[in-house]
């Protein structure tokens, strides 16, 4: 950190990435911990550099499908791994579990999911008394969301994640194809800052109060659920009762649940914190450790 904080040179990645190829060490893992679409650019060259690639940057296997398959054969072909475990659910083993499910001969009927911690907070804290955008404004402070909360309110990093499980199973999906319900009113969309949005949200709690009364009359609670079922992918706000998994869910808790020819009777379950920085790094280090003993 202290020859970092006294170097003159400025960072390049081009440069980075060119000078860690020359080096050319054995068992290189290249870790990615950005979201950044110019460093996932650069994954095909790396893995065609036989550089196995560790990373929760969702943008490479969500993106077009013909690229996520290049970067899968490019990987297999040079004989190293392009692992990111982290893109669903953080630490937690989701698409290593589906891919345990799918090698070992079962198939998948159906994959439903809360995959987005900021949502799942939302929906779990949002209670009789309280207004819907105060529970948005309080996952905004405690940085469950997106600095503009309309990314998560709109679904489109729960869609990259269900592409992404898609895609494992087989299906040649692109995100674009996933149905994904808009919950939020013309004018929050509209609006042309944060401030002005979360204004605009606050004109809108009438109409999310009666959506949770409504559920409550019925002993259900709010939902936000994707759902992968017969080739059709779809994510929206349902409303649960208590004999549903997803009815128990607290805090910012994520919950994957598969149902499979094996496990159809009673669906498997992986569950838990599915977003943060400790349990993502710890999701990443297990993943290193996994290719550093399959490279050795």
């Amino acid at each position: 950190e202290e020859s970092l904080g006294q170097s003159e040179t400025a960072m390049d990645l081009a440069i980075f990435i060119g000078r860690m190829k020359e080096l050319n060490l054995s068992n290189t893992i290249f870790v990615d911990n950005t979201a950044n679409e110019k460093v996932a650019s650069y994954y095909e060259s790396i893995l065609d550099s036989s550089i196995s690639i560790s990373t929760p940057n969702k943008i490479a296997t969500s993106s077009g499908y013909l690229q996520y398959q290049r970067l899968k054969a490019i990987a297999k072909k040079r004989g190293v791994q392009f692992n990111y475990e982290t893109n669903v659910g953080a630490g937690l083993p989701v698409i290593s579990t589906l891919n345990d499910l799918i090698n070992s001969g079962d198939r998948i009927l159906k994959i439903e999911g809360v995959l987005s911690g900021s949502l799942s907070f939302i929906f779990n804290t949002f209670k009789e008394g309280v207004k819907f955008n105060e529970v948005v404004a309080e996952a905004r402070r405690r940085g469950f969301t997106e600095p503009d909360p309309r990314i998560d309110l709109n679904g489109i990093d729960v869609r990259r994640k269900l592409a992404i499980l898609a895609r494992e199973t087989g299906l040649p999906l692109e995100a674009k194809d996933i149905e994904v319900e808009n919950i939020l009113p013309e004018a929050c969309q509209a609006a042309e800052t944060v401030e002005g949005f979360m204004k605009e949200l606050a004109k809108a709690d009438e109409q999310f109060e009666k959506l949770r009364a409504d559920a409550e009359t019925e002993d259900k609670v709010l939902r936000m659920i994707a759902r992968l079922e017969e080739g059709r992918a779809s994510i929206g706000l349902q409303k649960v009762d208590a004999n549903d998994p997803f009815y128990t869910l607290s805090g910012s808790d994520n919950m994957i649940v598969f149902t499979t020819e094996r496990y159809k009777d009673r669906p498997l379950v992986v569950r838990g914190p599915g977003a943060g920085a400790e349990v993502t790094a710890a999701g990443l280090f297990a993943e290193i450790i996994t290719i550093g003993n399959y490279l050795s």
